[in-house]
């Protein structure tokens, strides 16, 4: 007989992870690993083999560390959508067979609305705007008539994508975005009075939506002109992340809601985090940001949202069970409080 328990899998991109929430839906640290790669960017297919590498030793060490045996386990949800085909494939496939080999239900999640799920279990927070910035997506996301509403995206390429390409630009491999806000601290520390004078960006925000690839240019520009690296860190964070903020305050004001949640991997850098603090203070909101392990991809969200999705009566049959790489935030009905 199978247990209550629920496993996760997260495969979109770089990361393969399992995870688990037990019959309450209470979450547990997640068994990953990164690919990192050495030079480049991520390329689909090396992804995809290194997540089939780390599977079986993945699985292992959640189940060993939470005193489980696959028994215990009640259903698998796994990432359908949106990310890299190779490494979406690879995660639905580990699912399909843990499910037909264990006899339990299979369920197919949207990763985006996972990290607003994992954020709000994790928070406490109950119905808010969510700013999601990670390597591959940029959206500002309010809830409505039963679904995670955009209200604004990114027009060219996600936030993080931005800045492990300008980072590579400039010698250093992925993920860049933690260098980069290193190196901004770096130059905060000598200049503890900065100035935005002669590092001026372009403005990143067009009505509700965001574009971030003139940013990189500029700044790779300002860099060829001699200014330091550091300093133009510093103002592309500065940008980058006021034009997000900016976003999620008018949407904020657009539906009447009282709290943000941060989620995506560019969540766990503390300067976004005290802009939103900042803003949400000013206007008598409160900000919300889970722990780092789980604002990156990570299996817990997965089991997380796969756990409302199945106690509210909806699973994968096999035959529904393909991945969709272009999956939008908005295809998912939320029936759940």
């Amino acid at each position: 007989m199978a247990g209550d328990w629920v496993l996760g899998i997260e495969s979109t991109a770089h990361t393969f992870s399992f995870g688990l929430v037990d019959a309450n839906g209470k979450a547990r640290p997640s068994s990953s690993d990164t690919l990192r790669p050495t030079q480049g960017g991520i390329h689909p297919r090396e992804a995809a083999d290194h997540h089939v590498e780390f599977s079986s030793a993945l699985l292992k060490n959640i189940l060993e560390d939470n005193d489980l045996q696959s028994s215990d386990i009640g259903a698998i949800a796994y990432s359908q959508g949106p990310g890299m085909g190779a490494c979406l494939r690879t995660g639905a496939a580990a699912a399909r067979s843990i499910s037909t080999h264990l006899n339990i239900p299979l369920i197919g999640v949207n990763h985006c609305v996972a990290h607003i799920e994992i954020g709000r279990e994790q928070c406490g927070c109950d119905d808010p705007v969510l700013l999601y910035v990670s390597g591959g997506n940029t959206q500002v996301i309010a809830r409505l008539d039963g679904r995670y509403r955009v209200l604004g995206e990114t027009l060219d390429i996600g936030i993080g994508n931005m800045l492990d390409k300008f980072a590579r630009n400039h010698g250093i491999p992925f993920p860049g975005g933690p260098v980069i806000e290193k190196r901004a601290l770096s130059w905060l520390e000598s200049n503890p009075n900065p100035s935005l004078d002669g590092l001026e960006l372009p403005y990143a925000v067009h009505g509700m939506d965001l574009a971030f690839s003139g940013l990189m240019s500029a700044a790779n520009k300002l860099v060829r002109e001699g200014k330091p690296f550091e300093a133009v860190c510093w103002s592309l964070q500065e940008h980058a992340f006021a034009a997000c903020i900016e976003v999620a305050e008018r949407a904020l004001a657009h539906t009447g809601k009282t709290e943000v949640l941060l989620g995506g991997g560019v969540a766990c850098n503390q300067r976004l985090r005290d802009m939103s603090t900042i803003m949400c203070e000013e206007r008598e909101a409160s900000s919300h940001c889970p722990p780092r392990m789980y604002c990156i991809d990570n299996g817990t969200m997965i089991a997380r949202l796969g756990w409302l999705e199945i106690k509210h009566g909806r699973s994968t049959s096999l035959g529904q069970s393909g991945i969709d790489q272009e999956m939008r935030t908005d295809q998912t009905p939320v029936s759940w409080p």
